[in-house]
């Protein structure tokens, strides 16, 4: 059994320097009810179908199977909830740790949120300076959830927006 610890921030600035790994990942929910999800997603090359089960602190179970890529296509299309989450990730190391940055597209243009997976809850880390504000408990910004409240409804709604770093 995988357990999944994920702490999640906006970004100060987007390091464009650094952004030498990037990746277009299409992914769509199935289920998505009470913390838990079903999701499906296209991943450059790759396909994976996984389950995630209701965040507690940062964990959560996951497990995730590769499945091919046309099967994937396929369940996008037929029986995910529509918009998908379309996205570029990036990915860049940094003092040991694995930063991802995830840049929305489609619906949740303009959202770009930096994530870092750990080892264990308390596992300390050094955050680099362009990361801002931490939203791992603000059910807003889980992708599951940017499916039914999509980040341009978010900036439509606010006469000025500014992100809180």
């Amino acid at each position: 059994m995988a357990t999944e610890i994920e702490r999640k921030f906006l970004l100060k600035y987007l390091p464009n320097e650094l952004l030498t790994d990037s990746i277009s990942i299409s992914q769509g929910y199935m289920i998505s009810k009470n913390g838990n999800v079903i999701r499906i997603r296209i991943f450059g090359d790759e396909s994976f179908l996984t389950i995630k089960g209701k965040t507690v602190n940062t964990a959560r179970k996951e497990f995730e199977y590769p499945i091919p890529r046309e099967d994937a296509k396929e369940m996008l299309q037929l029986l995910c909830e529509k918009p998908f989450i379309e996205k570029i990730r990036h990915t860049i190391d940094h003092k040991g740790f694995e930063w991802v940055i995830d840049e929305f597209l489609g619906d949740n243009q303009g959202l770009i949120v930096a994530e870092i997976e750990l080892g264990e809850i308390d596992q300390p880390f050094e955050k680099p300076d362009w990361i801002g504000k931490e939203v791992s408990h603000e059910p807003k910004y889980f992708n599951s959830n940017l499916v039914k409240n999509p980040y341009s409804i978010w900036v439509s709604n606010k006469k000025s927006f500014r992100p809180d770093f």
